[in-house]
Parts: structure tokens; C-alpha cells; sequence
């Protein structure tokens, strides 16, 4: 299924640019040795996150590509699950490939993420800004997608 987006500024805690003393390199690069531990690798991509505003929709997970269990990352706070989903993201005339990065709602206790918010991990894409609307692209058994 595509949907339509809008690209929205986040947290900055995925790619080390918010001021948190915690994670000075971001969330992504404490994360990066547990998820390629376990069979992910995320060498293509930029280590940080583009968020995606899919408002008036929300998801459904379906069957993640990738599920992690109890990854306990940081110090800080308690040990999260993660899901990944296979993503194409259109940008311009070309389309990436990607992954949605997705910390489970229910272990996930810090820097909250609004229902109607996506986490795309993706190449360095150049000419990306704040407000653009994109489309993506997903596997309906990985996510579905419904209007509010």
C-alpha cells in the first residue's frame, strides 16, 4: 500500500542531533551493535531517522521484516522491543529503499513518538526538508494502513 506524508521535524535523539547528554552519537549508533548481533545490518544507511508525518492515517502491524526482543541498549532506561518493515520512499523520480524503524509503543518509555508518526531509516537522501510531502510504499503483511 502507498500512503502520502509529510516530512516533520523529530526528536533528534536518533541521529545525536537533540541536546541529550545520553546519546551524544544518537540512539541509532548505541543500537547498531545489538541489531547487527542479531541479523540486521544497517551499514547503507544514514544513522538517523526521517519522520513522517501519515496523518489522517495510522498503521496496523502486520508481520515485521525484523523483530527484536529485550534489546538492552542503553543504561538509561529499561530494556525495548524493536520492529523493522521493509519501505520505498519516493522522492523526486527515484525511489529508496529502506526500512521503518519502529521501537515497540509498549516497552518504549522515553522520547515518544506521536500515532500518526513513522520512523524511516533510509541513504543520506540530498534536498530533504521539513514540510515536503513524499510518498511511501509498504508490504501489507509487514503494515497496514486505515484513516482515522
Amino acid at each position: 500500500m502507498k500512503v502520502n506524508g509529510l516530512i516533520c521535524e523529530g526528536h533528534g535523539v536518533a541521529s545525536g542531533k537533540s541536546d541529550t547528554q545520553r546519546y551524544p552519537k544518537g540512539t541509532l549508533y548505541e543500537q547498531l551493535p545489538y541489531f547487527q548481533e542479531r541479523g540486521l545490518d544497517l551499514s547503507a544507511y544514514f544513522l538517523g531517522t526521517i519522520n513522517l508525518n501519515i496523518t489522517p492515517y495510522l498503521f496496523k502491524i502486520g508481520k515485521p521484516k525484523y523483530s527484536f526482543v529485550a534489546i538492552p541498549w542503553s543504561v538509561y532506561i529499561p530494556p525495548e522491543n524493536f520492529y523493522f518493515f521493509d519501505v520505498i520512499f519516493f522522492f523526486g523520480d527515484k525511489k529508496y529503499k529502506g526500512l521503518i524503524y519502529m521501537p515497540d509503543p509498549i516497552t518504549k518509555v522515553d522520547h515518544i513518538q506521536e500515532l500518526s508518526i513513522l520512523e524511516l531509516i533510509l541513504p543520506r537522501i540530498s534536498g530533504l526538508s521539513y514540510g515536503m510531502k513524499v510518498c511511501i510504499e509498504v508490504v501489507d503483511e509487514q503494515l497496514q494502513f486505515f484513516k482515522l
